[in-house]
């Protein structure tokens, strides 16, 4: 017992752990436990400033400032008000018509975004109103944008993928292949629920405003329409990387934005690089600080030893999948998605390999798993964004929400057995 106490893997979960039940910041529980561990233990703690450094010093790392950026621009420029208009003419007074689009919407918008707070915050300011006033309950209309949201994490371009594909040294373009049809099918589950959903309540739009309404609601979004096709075409096509997709994406954004829309002034530049510097300053401290734990871990044992007991368990490799996956969706109801990555995946990559897993399907499923933690209480972000900007509480968004979440359980069961939805795109890519 004596030597358990002792231990240094045993505590620093207990240092990481503990401060989180007392609601310390992540990358404070995080960072914290790193350096208190290497401290006591010796474990050189000269290395902490190295790591820190050589956690964020990576290539693929520079697309998500930039994708931060493009995401912000793409909203200050109007983008998504003129793409909701749009897909408002077209599906008219249908049976849940608006609250079908606000998820195909939100699909669309995750491959601009990369985030899923960020396009609840876009989508919701226009859509939860609009969804109000056409007849639907307000809080299905939240609980609606704030779950369909959780897609921008999995739709690429994706600042999960990128985390992933830095973690693990796999293939990010890859990854951003692998995850188009995923997302699609957790669209269309969300999709299906939401339909028998709006047909008990009688839920339905408003009429639409006729052909030259429609004709004019498409001209006006056409170069909103065009983001995500330059940049996954421009990926896809060998053109760039996605870093520098990144890059071209943000510089599109102010093409639209400032020549285009004429939306963009000084003004609300400086705003937007405000909010990129904020948003990007708080990615990357969980960044480099997750890295530290995730070093201190390998370096005591813990990633070995935690590995271990999961393989003890049992030797059916769907057993153990869907054991991680409940873990993994209970750990995405209190940390963050990049947390997660940098505290489960050292301990996960062994057992990927020890089953053979195709690590780009295993990135597709985690995501997806994350994508619904984000979305799931007590600590979900996506809901908090919803509640905030539709003035209604946590528990008020929170039971609607739960049929859709459920409707993405589903949809991340097939992702889980059928492998090949997540890996077709890649090979048929040539990308791995």
């Amino acid at each position: 017992m004596h030597a358990i106490l002792k231990d240094p893997a045993l505590w620093s979960l207990i240092l990481f752990v503990v401060p989180l039940l007392f609601r310390f910041p992540i990358a404070i529980a995080l960072g914290g436990a790193a350096l208190a561990v290497s401290w006591f233990w010796g474990l050189g703690y000269q290395m902490i400033s190295y790591n820190f450094f050589a956690g964020i010093a990576k290539f693929p790392l520079l697309a998500i400032p930039f994708f931060i950026l493009a995401g912000i621009i793409m909203e200050k420029a109007g983008i998504a008000e003129r793409i909701i208009r749009l897909i408002k003419e077209l599906v008219g007074s249908v049976t849940g018509g608006l609250a079908i689009a606000t998820v195909g919407v939100a699909t669309f918008w995750g491959a601009v975004s990369g985030s899923g707070p960020a396009t609840v915050a876009a989508l919701g300011l226009i859509l939860i109103p609009g969804m109000a006033i056409a007849g639907y309950d307000k809080a299905f209309a939240a609980a609606v944008v704030s779950v369909a949201s959780g897609l921008a994490i999995v739709i690429p371009p994706s600042i999960a993928f990128i985390v992933y594909g830095v973690v693990t040294e796999t293939s990010v373009s890859a990854l951003f292949a692998a995850g188009v049809i995923p997302g699609i099918v957790v669209a269309i589950f969300m999709m299906i629920f939401v339909y028998f959903i709006s047909k008990k309540h009688g839920y339905r739009g408003a009429p639409r405003g006729g052909k030259v309404v429609l004709i004019r609601a498409f001209k006006e979004s056409f170069w909103g329409l065009l983001t995500p096709i330059i940049i996954l075409g421009g990926i896809y096509g060998g053109v760039f990387t996605p870093t520098e997709a990144a890059a071209v994406a943000v510089f599109y954004g102010l093409f639209v934005g400032v020549f285009v829309y004429k939306t963009i002034t000084i003004k609300i530049m400086f705003e937007i690089l405000s909010s990129t510097v904020i948003s990007t300053a708080v990615v990357m401290i969980v960044v480099t600080c997750a890295g530290l734990y995730s070093w201190v871990g390998a370096t005591v044992g813990l990633i070995d030893k935690a590995a271990a007991l999961l393989l003890g368990l049992s030797d059916n490799p769907l057993i153990i999948l869907l054991l991680i996956n409940v873990i993994l969706l209970f750990a995405g109801m209190i940390l963050d998605a990049i947390s997660i990555y940098y505290v489960f995946l050292p301990i996960l990559v062994p057992i990927m390999a020890h089953f053979g897993w195709d690590p780009i399907w295993f990135g597709v499923i985690m995501t997806v798993n994350l994508a619904i933690g984000q979305v799931t209480p007590p600590v979900a972000v996506n809901l908090y964004v919803g509640a905030n900007i539709s003035n209604l509480t946590m528990e008020q968004i929170s039971k609607p929400a739960f049929p859709l979440i459920f409707a993405s359980i589903l949809a991340l069961l097939v992702l889980m057995l059928f492998p090949s939805l997540s890996t077709f795109l890649p090979k048929a890519f040539g990308l791995y």
